[in-house]
């Protein structure tokens, strides 16, 4: 494991150890979170121009065969 370190001053610092967290534990989690928050993010930015520059377009026809096949199993 990588050592962060983070600079805080004293008020904070008092505050912090009047509560009971084990305050590694809890920065290594909310560091996790944010980080797989922005690469769901980064994914969901990289779909979304994916589908604007229209690469994942619905073959012309596809509507109305499938609506023609649909008919046909009734």
């Amino acid at each position: 494991m990588r050592t962060v370190t983070v600079k805080l001053d004293d008020k904070l610092k008092k505050k912090m150890a009047a509560v009971s967290i084990n305050w590694s534990e809890y920065i290594r989690r909310a560091i996790a979170e944010r980080v797989e928050r922005e690469e769901r993010r980064e994914a969901a930015a990289k779909l979304l121009d994916s589908l604007r520059r229209d690469s994942h377009r619905v073959p012309k026809g596809f509507v109305n065969e499938a609506i023609r096949k649909a008919r046909e199993e009734r």
